[in-house]
């Protein structure tokens, strides 16, 4: 599920998270891809599909807005607002919510993938 444009990228990364589906995710992410999944850590390869399947076992549901963009021939900046209503490993109501920034980076197709993940910058 390729993105051709930075919106269009946005709108599958939320369909994807909120269909659960964890390889619709994965197949928007660059496959050197860095995620910060939490503040001060950052994962690659294995352990960033770990990461995101984590974020989908909250079983929530996702609202992400694209607040702007920086775009060059090959690489871009998105900046987004996103928030998080899901259940926590406990089952209680857990709510998540922050400001992001993607590096992204255009492939050979014209297609978008991320290549640096930042869910908890201050865009």
């Amino acid at each position: 599920m390729p993105a051709r444009t930075l919106e269009e990228h946005y709108d599958l990364f939320l369909r994807a998270f909120n269909a659960g589906d964890l390889e619709g995710l994965m197949s928007l992410y660059d496959d050197q891809a860095v995620l910060i999944p939490e503040p001060g850590t950052t994962v690659q390869g294995p352990a960033l599909k770990e990461a995101i399947a984590a974020f989908l076992a909250l079983k929530g549901t996702m609202e992400l807005k694209l607040r702007g963009t920086v775009e060059g021939p090959a690489t871009a900046i998105t900046y987004g607002a996103w928030s998080l209503n899901g259940t926590g490993p406990d089952g209680a109501p857990i709510t998540m919510s922050g400001e992001s920034t993607e590096v992204v980076v255009k492939q050979t197709d014209g297609t978008w993938r991320i290549a640096l993940d930042d869910p908890w910058s201050c865009a």
